[in-house]
């Protein structure tokens, strides 16, 4: 969805960013966040999720894609929080230390506390 979704944007590119910071080894927690609901579909989510964790991605937040106005990508689907748990449950067997899922979970939800968790390496 990266072209439809996020123009001017490159998914390998993005990866290739956590990877060369991985590579730093200064001790960094890498972060991403994901918005779902544009069309994606869960054998999808799982590449993605392997794809990150790969390339070091350490924290995983997973949203509700809102759109913000008729102009922007339209709502697809509306996932239920059983699902976004399931999700959170997939993300987390891939290798996060730690993933926040749930429909109004941004990228900034709960950060502070994310970060404590997989510092001490209980995500």
């Amino acid at each position: 969805l990266y072209p439809s979704v996020r123009q001017g944007a490159n998914y390998q590119r993005s990866l290739d960013l956590f990877a060369a910071f991985r590579e730093l080894d200064r001790g960094l927690l890498l972060k991403s966040g994901l918005m779902v609901g544009l069309g994606e579909n869960v054998e999808e989510l799982k590449v993605v999720f392997a794809d990150l964790v790969e390339a070091g991605c350490q924290l995983l937040t997973i949203g509700q894609y809102l759109q913000p106005s008729a102009e922007h990508h339209p709502i697809v689907k509306f996932y239920h929080p059983e699902e976004f748990a399931e999700l959170g449950r997939l993300a987390q067997s891939a290798g996060f230390k730690v993933v926040e899922s749930a429909p109004l979970v941004r990228s900034s939800y709960h950060a502070r506390e994310s970060f404590a968790k997989a510092i001490r390496g209980n995500g």
